[in-house]
């Protein structure tokens, strides 16, 4: 079968012939143990027998790929300077990839992973149980970046503290003197706005502040349009809250948006803190009271992570949560008397 061009030779072709499964050829074409040594024997002998070619590790490790779910936020920008600045200093390639969090029972940007054979992969959002046994089958190490959902024990990842930027941002805010605080949080089924929700949550029973679910929108989206939506909803209660927390910068935006069209004014009427801290967030009119989310920081070390893994260093740590501290600029004040 060497050569033979109508059936290339696959690692599924060499586990085939040496009566083994596709992941136990992984291991040994990768050195990994757990392999017995009449086993690997065989499998030796079936990738001599069809000539097939081993990626070598100097190869791999030039290349690494980044996937998003989606590339059209100024985050995406924040997480590829991260990215490229460690690779750049370790001569690594970045091959940026666009994958849909909603296609991801369908891995199909795992079709093209053969033909430049990356030496590690960065997830951004999630990482499917379809893409992550791909990835070890074909022996390519992978880190999860900011998950949006409970990962298995033992899978890596970098984060934030999601929780403790949640409770700051309402603590703050109790300080000013706000005891009606209001809000917008994005889908329950995400991890990390379930978080922020819950530290939110902590901070008013910290402050012994009742929590009002009136108090609380749900948005499907993390976009500037549902934050308009939702503090237009918000400012509509009676009696109405003298300040919002949003989960991210662009929600706060649309919160600017809702509370100009009310005729209030931000911070005199309305005080508002964002999430991210994104560039927008100091361009805004007035600049915005944020948390600081360490997206580069976050993206770097993610990206030292999986290039440690792809040259078969063991990560120290399974997960990374790196801190967020409250940027106060001219979006918060004490609430009018």
């Amino acid at each position: 079968m060497r050569g033979d061009a109508s059936r290339p030779v696959t690692i599924s072709v060499i586990a085939e012939s040496a009566g083994v499964s596709i992941p136990t050829v992984s291991k040994v074409i990768n050195r990994r143990a757990g392999v017995s040594a009449d086993t690997r024997a065989r499998v030796e002998a079936a990738i001599d027998q069809y000539g097939y070619r081993r990626p070598t590790s100097k190869a791999r490790s030039r290349l690494m790929e980044l996937v998003f779910p989606e590339l059209a936020s100024v985050w995406a920008v924040e997480i590829i300077r991260g990215v490229e600045q460690v690779a750049r200093a370790n001569q690594v390639r970045v091959l940026v990839s666009q994958f849909g969090l909603h296609d991801s029972e369908s891995p199909g940007w795992l079709d093209e992973v053969p033909s430049h054979r990356p030496g590690c992969v960065i997830r951004v959002a999630q990482l499917s149980a379809a893409e992550r046994e791909q990835l070890q089958t074909r022996g390519i190490p992978f880190v999860v970046f900011d998950p949006t959902a409970e990962l298995p024990a033992g899978v890596p990842f970098v984060g934030a503290t999601n929780w403790t930027g949640g409770q700051s941002a309402i603590s703050h805010l109790v300080a000013l003197g706000h005891h009606r605080i209001a809000m917008i949080s994005g889908p329950e089924s995400i991890l990390f706005c379930r978080a922020r929700l819950a530290g939110y949550r902590s901070a008013l029973e910290t402050a012994r502040l009742p929590y009002d679910p009136d108090l609380v929108a749900h948005t499907q989206y993390l976009t500037r349009e549902d934050g308009h939506a939702a503090a237009r909803i918000l400012l509509s209660r009676t009696p109405r809250p003298t300040a919002i927390f949003a989960s991210n910068d662009l929600q706060a935006l649309g919160v600017y948006q809702a509370a100009r069209e009310a005729g209030l004014r931000i911070p005199d009427d309305l005080s508002v803190v964002g999430f991210d801290d994104l560039p927008i967030a100091a361009w805004a009119d007035p600049p915005l009271t944020t948390v600081h989310q360490p997206l580069t920081e976050m993206a770097a070390a993610a990206t030292e992570m999986a290039l440690d893994l792809g040259r078969g260093i063991p990560a120290t740590r399974t997960g990374l949560e790196l801190a967020t501290t409250l940027v106060v600029r001219d979006s918060t004040a004490p609430p009018l008397r």
